[in-house]
Formats: C-alpha cells, sequence, structure tokens
C-alpha cells in the first residue's frame, strides 16, 4: 500500500488512521467482536478519526440531509475509500453501527487517548480535539500501524486551568464530578450548555480546535440526550449527568 493511500481521507478531514491485525488485539477485545458469517475472525481492525476543524468543513459543504451529519458523512467517505483500497473485501461496521466497542480503548492501543481531568479524551499534539469517527473490520491486507505510547499532556501539566475554569466545580476533589457536571449544565441560562470552559481552557492542541459551531454542535446534541434520556444521569427524573462530548 502507497504512503499516501489515506489521502482522499485526509483531505475530507477524517486524517487519524489505526489499522491493526485482529489477531493481535488484546484477548477482551478480540473475543467480543462479531465474526463473519462463516465464523472466522476478520483479518483486520480499522480505526478513523479526525483532529481538528477540517471534518467539520467538509460535512457543511456536503450538506447531508441527516439527524446525524458527522456520522454518515464518515461512514460514507471510508465506505467509498475502502471500495477502492480493498474492492470487495469482507466488512463489518461496528462504528457507526450496533456492535459495541470500546473507542476509548482502541484509540489507547495506537497512542490516542489520555484521560483528562473533565473526562475527555487528550492526545499531546490534538489535544482534545480529535474523536473516533469510524471502526471497521475488514479482510484487507494494510499495513499496521505502529503502536505510540505518547506521555500524557495532563501529567507535565502543574497549572491545570481546566480546573479552575469549570464553573460547576466539577474537578475539584480528587476526581472528575460527573453529578456536578450536568447539574450545571441543565440549569437554565447554563455557560456550558453549547460548549466545555473547561476544555476550552486546555492549552494543549489549540491550534486544532475545533469551529465554533462544530463545538455548539455537539454539546447541544449531548444537552439534548440529556433532558430526553429517562436513563440518563441528570435527565428529568435523575439527579445526575454526563460530562463533554468529543
Amino acid at each position: 500500500m502507497s504512503a499516501n493511500a489515506f489521502d482522499a481521507l485526509v483531505r475530507v478531514g477524517l486524517n487519524l488512521h489505526g489499522v491493526i491485525d485482529v489477531a493481535s488485539l488484546p484477548a477482551e477485545v478480540h473475543t467480543r467482536l462479531p465474526r463473519r458469517d462463516d465464523g472466522a475472525a476478520h483479518a483486520q481492525l480499522i480505526l478513523i478519526g479526525n483532529a481538528g476543524p477540517t471534518l467539520w468543513r467538509a460535512v457543511q459543504a456536503a450538506r447531508p440531509a441527516s439527524e446525524h451529519p458527522i456520522d454518515d458523512f464518515s461512514r460514507a467517505a471510508v465506505a467509498r475509500w475502502l471500495a477502492a483500497q480493498a474492492g470487495g473485501a469482507s466488512r463489518h461496521w461496528l462504528y457507526p453501527g450496533d456492535s459495541p466497542v470500546g473507542l476509548q480503548s482502541l484509540g489507547a492501543l495506537f497512542g490516542w487517548h489520555h484521560p483528562s481531568p473533565f473526562m475527555v479524551g487528550i492526545q499531546p499534539d490534538w489535544g482534545t480535539w480529535f474523536a473516533y469517527r469510524v471502526a471497521v473490520l475488514a479482510d484487507t491486507a494494510l499495513p499496521p500501524t505502529p503502536p505510540r505510547q505518547p506521555r500524557s499532556p495532563c501529567a507535565d501539566c502543574s497549572a491545570q486551568p481546566c480546573r479552575s475554569a469549570c464553573p460547576a466545580g466539577a474537578m475539584a476533589g480528587e476526581t472528575f464530578s460527573l453529578p456536578a457536571c450536568v447539574d450545571w449544565r441543565l440549569r437554565a441560562g447554563s455557560s456550558c450548555a453549547e460548549t466545555c470552559l473547561a476544555r476550552l481552557a486546555c492549552p494543549v492542541g489549540t491550534a486544532h480546535r475545533y469551529d465554533e459551531g462544530q463545538i455548539r454542535h455537539g454539546y447541544t446534541q449531548s444537552l439534548r440526550w440529556l433532558r430526553q434520556s429517562p436513563e440518563a444521569p441528570g435527565a428529568p427524573g435523575r439527579t445526575h449527568g454526563e460530562s463533554a462530548p468529543d
């Protein structure tokens, strides 16, 4: 496979790519993956993500008529890319899809993910301005991605401005307080309804910060879920809630 094989994805902002042989996955991941119709395992797992605002701009330019424009745009782009790279190779969509998969655990295998004090994944280069967009099993023979294990940027951040920027005081204790975060988000006129002030205060990867429209879209979606889902902590009838989305 040529070095520029992912160019079609990079052009639309899907600029994070991880390929791993299914046989090399940790047992707790491998055993939970769906198999082909003949009972055999797929050859590889491919994880695609975005860092920075380019994907959102591509989605806006495409104007998909969809309730989930980023998910649908990303999956369609990866489907086209897979068809060009691997033709009719068997595949199974894990995400977006109905197969449970721990995206953060997969991201950690490629060195993409460390937990931050405000519970959004962080990476030294991109900060928190990245997200997992597609995970697919495929009978491909792509070169596996060399693993990286970068140090968490939070380990060297003595100031931790995210803590003081959080108006809910969700990081005032030793661990993140999910109830405090969501209680504040659900208040009328909340300063965190459409954003996360702690996330904006983080100094890591600011060059990759999402556009305001993308930030607003993501947090508005999560707030709607909180308000509508009876199972969501902090939703009507409950007392607690969720942390910021990717």
